[in-house]
């Protein structure tokens, strides 16, 4: 059996790079012992016959109209997929396409597919920098770089963690991202699964299980997560946050 990742978009939701968080989750799955592989869907047409993950980056809001359009090719996809259990992980504008809709500064709005509840909403000024967020679930802390100029309300879900540096969903709310079963939103970029390998490992241990198998780590992933936590130490100490508080 191979363990089939799909790749939603990849040539308008890979601004910083987070389309290649399938490439993460398939090389893991590799080095695991799985077969494993990354499919590219742009259209309603290149959707595999199995999904085992499904990875949305993060575009431009001058993408956003054509990816709204796009993603409604296989809204009733999606929708199928939340309700099964295939892990989906969205990430910023990904995420915010996949929620009620989205307020432009100029006041103008996208619709969005509601497939997680909330709606981005438009603040003061851009916020760039470290983000750090305690999550749940064994864990512990989760690394990135957020860079957004919306806010996230109306979640009415679990979050992806609270924040310890930066802004995450913003309005005072303390919290970053959202978790709706199998479905995760979030602003960490990254890729989000290259710095943080237990949530890549958790993502993995989910697919696996559907897939009636289990999922170790493999020996070249336990090399490469050495790097990874230097990465995030490195990351921790700018952002003045102590490692011991993901303990």
């Amino acid at each position: 059996m191979t363990l089939t990742i799909v790749s939603l978009l990849p040539s308008l939701q890979n601004t910083n790079g987070d389309a290649e968080n399938a490439a993460v989750l398939a090389t893991r799955a590799r080095w695991g012992g799985h077969d494993a592989r990354v499919v590219p869907v742009e259209r309603a047409d290149d959707l595999p016959a199995r999904v085992d993950a499904v990875i949305l980056g993060s575009g431009s809001d001058g993408s956003l109209e054509t990816s709204r359009t796009r993603l409604l090719e296989v809204h009733d996809a999606l929708r199928r997929w939340g309700t099964e259990g295939v892990p989906i992980l969205a990430v910023g504008t990904g995420w915010e396409l996949l929620s009620w809709g989205i307020e432009r500064p100029d006041g103008s709005t996208v619709e969005g597919l509601g497939i997680v509840a909330g709606r981005a909403v438009a603040r003061e000024g851009r916020v760039a920098g470290d983000l750090v967020v305690k999550a749940g679930g064994g864990l512990g802390l989760l690394v990135g770089f957020e860079n957004h100029a919306r806010d996230y309300i109306g979640a009415e879900a679990s979050p992806l963690g609270r924040v310890h540096a930066g802004s995450g969903n913003g309005r005072g709310s303390g919290q970053e991202g959202l978790r709706m079963g199998d479905v995760i939103g979030t602003h960490l970029h990254g890729p989000v699964l290259a710095k943080n390998p237990s949530l890549a490992d958790a993502i993995l241990e989910r697919m696996c299980a559907r897939a009636g198998s289990t999922y170790r780590p493999g020996e070249q992933a336990a090399v490469v997560d050495r790097y990874a936590e230097a990465a995030r130490a490195a990351q921790l100490r700018a952002a003045g946050v102590a490692a011991s508080v993901g303990t």
